[in-house]
């Protein structure tokens, strides 16, 4: 059986989409799957070993030159490719209209995707041959689930979720413990206040951690270095690719983050990762996994996230991991 799954982006959505490949791998493991993605999330899905192939696909840099020849031409090698296999399933795990109407509708083989009430933009149900219902109200993770089991007609297996790509980032390091502050993120609104940062990178530091920080964009790498600057024991990462990335991240002692697609991989690689949520909603889209403990701020507001109870949290996550006996932290509450 060859499957196609359609999950183009964004970050913590693909990665959401893991645990649901995994549960089909072990009902079917003598099935194919190819993933459709976007080509800067491509490494992502390459990571768990049931991945044959990986399509990638650039809408969000076609888009600033829809018509141009070089375009043109790649979205004409990229039909190639999805039509050069005729799949036994499609799986839309996107829910939207345009990756509905310009990848699923595309491919060959039986179409599958939420129905018009459960999808993320209901129109896009009119690309399918089955329409599954998904009640809305429960972590990403378990829709995407359900969606594969219907898809693909097994029982929705009732076992914890398996990311199943940590095995391949859990080299020990001989360097001195490290906490990873992933302290950016796309929406003003979800951003921690610098000073608390500089606060909380000074308590870790005299508490005789080093401290990194990772970035993607230049304005993120500024802000790396305004955080860090005068410390000693903090460092700014050099851009690293998201293998990389996950490499440090699945070696670090502990992991402090704002609501953004590193989350995401901090819950998939099982890394004691403590989230700041400010207007998101954590039981809905939250990180998700063992060791994830959540803080939510009051009336959605970052700012009224305290140092003190940043730091006391993390204290007792740190205090658990050096007498070896980590349980699971936290799950979104469903």
């Amino acid at each position: 059986m060859q499957v196609l799954i359609v999950k183009i982006s964004s970050m913590g959505d693909i990665l959401h989409t893991l645990p649901a490949l995994t549960d089909a791998s072990h009902v079917m493991p003598w099935a194919s799957y190819d993933w459709v993605v976007e080509e800067n999330f491509s490494e992502i899905p390459k990571w768990h070993p049931a991945v044959r192939r990986v399509i990638s696909i650039a809408n969000r840099r076609w888009r600033r030159s829809w018509f141009s020849k070089n375009t043109r031409q790649e979205r004409y090698n990229f039909k190639n490719k999805i039509q050069s296999n005729h799949y036994d399933v499609i799986i839309d795990a996107q829910g939207l209209i345009k990756s509905a109407a310009f990848i699923t509708h595309i491919a060959f083989g039986e179409k599958h995707g939420m129905d018009y009430k459960s999808a993320r933009e209901g129109l896009a149900s009119i690309f399918y041959h089955k329409r599954h219902s998904i009640k809305k109200q429960q972590h990403a993770i378990k829709r995407i689930r359900q969606l594969f089991s219907s898809s693909l007609n097994y029982p929705l297996p009732n076992t914890p979720i398996d990311y199943a790509i940590s095995k391949q980032f859990t080299t020990k390091c001989d360097e001195k413990a490290y906490i990873i502050f992933l302290h950016s993120t796309t929406r003003f609104s979800k951003h921690w206040p610098e000073k608390n940062w500089r606060s909380l990178i000074k308590i870790i530091s005299d508490a005789g951690y080093r401290i990194k920080l990772p970035w993607g964009t230049i304005h993120e790498r500024f802000r790396a270095q305004r955080l860090i600057e005068g410390v000693i024991s903090a460092n700014v990462l050099p851009f690293l690719s998201l293998t990389e990335l996950a490499a440090q991240l699945a070696n670090a002692e502990a992991i402090v983050s704002v609501d953004t697609g590193l989350s995401h991989l901090a819950g998939a690689l099982n890394c004691p990762n403590l989230t700041l949520y400010g207007p998101t909603d954590p039981r809905l889209i939250g990180s998700y996994g063992r060791y994830q403990k959540s803080l939510i701020a009051e009336d959605g507001n970052m700012r009224n996230l305290t140092v003190e109870s940043v730091w006391k949290t993390l204290q007792l996550m740190l205090s658990k991991r050096i007498k070896n006996k980590y349980i699971v932290l936290s799950e979104p509450i469903l």
